[in-house]
């Protein structure tokens, strides 16, 4: 109780001494300038006045409680707070689609999937228009990644929240997609080299087979899918990266000028064969088709799933701070990534290097809409988001509650604000980073600590399990982004994914994508649950060629000789 009472005692005194501050000086960003903010968002502050917007991201998310403190505090700076919505029960382009229809928005919406159908709708308005009013905004992107955002109008309408690094790379963590395992199984079997996709499987079918159970009894799962909507990701896309190829998303780019379909290849067909053969094993969990994604996360949660495939972003988290919270950390309950390819002689394109040059995903954004009253207090509170002082509080918290910081100005936290952080309570009644609004990785402006306490490198250390650190010292690697090796991005036209992600059924190649979308939610657990592989896969072929993806990767390959040519 003492402790809580000089943690509030300390926020108290933070709310009370609330003053703005602007970037400060500050290295080169890869999206921007690292120059030092003025106006903006100090004029709205200095006003008194706290102006309220509401926000709708098109993805899960958790709400934080109305009397938020960081909030609060965020707020008293920038001169406004933003109520956040998060997608429940729909996709996002059904979400959006019925925003459409009733004419009605947020003030600020990620459109996700649906951003596309929001432009085109007139829903949004022209941000580009204000940039020289709002310094922190026009500095957050370089101005290569703001023109890949112009549309054919002639204006731009969102604003890509996850391209912009100041400074350095500090990535620790593989944020992307993985075959991802507990540190329990390989620590159990002596931390061996799992290169391909047979030896991950043989892996996982040793491991349960004298490991049935969880400590408490509870029986292990060997291996999970996520199928539901979107997010089918987790079962479909791996082709493309056993074959070695990074994440373009819906093709695979070979040797830098030829669209190739991922779907279709010998990978592909080997791929999902072994997963029929790990189901009719009983390794893959027979749930794994018909699960939501709530039911997956809560799954995993438990520690009960030794692995699967997914982007760290959607299942970490909340299920890491789930592990902690339950003492399941220390049983090796926590994932770290392997580089899976198809063969030991393919090299592996896992992760490539984030935010290198003007790499952007240009399909989607915050954007500002037409239902929005105040355009200026909206870009105000974006540009007041970006100031130095409230990235501090949105990513590290409040000083002295959070984190603390050593007499050479590095941040850091100690094992009791870390057990805080993760607490879910805590976080909904305190922590508040408006993950959906534009934020930086890499370094501060302050020269000093990395942007992120998940990047700032002896906290990352600090902050391990013990059994992550024992598996990361194994394997000689400091951390996740070594387990599975780093890769340049491959070239100006990468990803391609930020072109397919807003084709619409208004052309042939758009139509036949969203076929072929529907196409493989139908048939790929089929094939995977099929008796007859071999028959279950031609059947399959059948149907997805009467999608006709030669009029979507036609399309694609137009697009990528479009991106080739202008680097030239």
């Amino acid at each position: 109780m003492k402790k809580k009472r000089i943690a509030a005692a300390l926020l108290a005194a933070a709310l009370a001494a609330t003053t703005l501050v602007g970037c400060g000086g500050g290295g080169d960003a890869a999206g921007g300038t690292g120059e030092t903010a003025e106006g903006g968002s100090a004029a709205a502050a200095g006003s008194g006045e706290i102006k309220e917007f509401d926000a709708f991201f098109a993805v899960p998310g958790s709400e934080i409680n109305d009397d938020n403190e960081i909030q609060q505090l965020i707020a008293e700076k920038t001169g406004a707070k933003v109520k956040e919505t998060w997608l429940t029960g729909q996709t996002a382009a059904e979400a959006v689609g019925t925003m459409i229809a009733g004419g009605e928005y947020p003030d600020f919406i990620d459109g996700g999937d649906g951003t596309m159908q929001l432009y085109e709708a007139g829903a949004l308005i022209p941000l580009d228009e204000y940039f020289d009013d709002y310094p922190n905004i026009k500095n957050y992107l370089t101005e290569t990644q703001w023109e890949k955002l112009r549309q054919d109008d002639g204006h731009i309408y969102w604003i890509n929240q996850f391209s912009s690094r100041n400074g350095k790379d500090m990535t620790t963590t593989h944020n992307d997609e993985a075959f991802w395992i507990q540190v329990r199984v390989l620590e159990w079997a002596g931390y061996p080299e799992i290169r391909t996709m047979d030896q991950y499987f043989d892996l996982l079918e040793s491991y349960i087979a004298e490991n049935p159970t969880m400590e408490d009894g509870t029986e292990n799962i060997a291996y999970t899918i996520l199928c539901e909507d979107w997010r089918y990701f987790c079962l479909e896309n791996a082709p493309q990266f056993l074959d070695g190829y990074p994440n373009d998303g819906s093709v695979i780019v070979k040797d830098g000028t030829t669209i190739v379909d991922y779907n279709t290849t010998p990978t592909a067909k080997a791929y999902f064969g072994k997963l029929n053969e790990e189901f009719h094993k009983g390794i893959v969990d027979p749930e794994s088709f018909t699960q939501t994604y709530d039911e997956y996360i809560a799954k995993l949660s438990t520690g009960r799933v030794l692995g699967m495939i997914d982007q760290w972003w959607n299942f970490a988290y909340s299920v890491n701070d789930s592990l902690k919270m339950q003492g399941l950390e220390e049983q090796g309950c926590n994932y770290v990534p392997l580089p899976i390819t198809i063969s030991e002689d393919v090299k592996n394109q896992w992760h490539t290097t984030g935010l290198s040059g003007d790499n952007i995903n240009e399909a989607s954004g915050i954007a500002i809409t037409t239902s929005c009253e105040d355009i200026e207090g909206a870009l105000s509170f974006i540009n007041g988001l970006l100031d130095q002082e409230v990235l501090d509080l949105r990513n590290w918290g409040v000083e002295g509650v959070d984190y603390n910081v050593d007499e050479n100005g590095v941040y850091y936290r100690t094992d009791e604000q870390r057990a805080q952080v993760a607490d879910t309570a805590y976080k909904a009644s305190h922590l508040c980073n408006y993950s959906y609004f534009p934020n930086y990785g890499g370094e501060s402006f302050d020269g000093i600590n990395a942007m992120k306490p998940e990047e700032q490198p002896q906290e990352f250390l600090d902050s391990l399990p013990d059994k992550v650190a024992a598996c990361l010292e194994a394997y000689g690697c400091s951390n996740y982004v070594d387990m599975i090796g780093n890769n340049e991005i491959p070239g100006i036209w990468y990803p391609m994914y930020s072109y397919s992600n807003n084709m619409t059924t208004a052309t042939p190649g758009g139509m036949a994508w969203t076929k072929m979308g529907e196409i493989k939610h139908q048939w790929l657990p089929q094939i995977v649950m099929a008796e007859d592989y071999d028959a279950a896969w031609d059947e399959y072929m059948v149907a997805y060629s009467e999608c006709k993806p030669e009029d979507f990767l036609s399309e694609m390959q137009e697009e990528l000789d479009r991106r080739l040519a202008l680097a030239e």
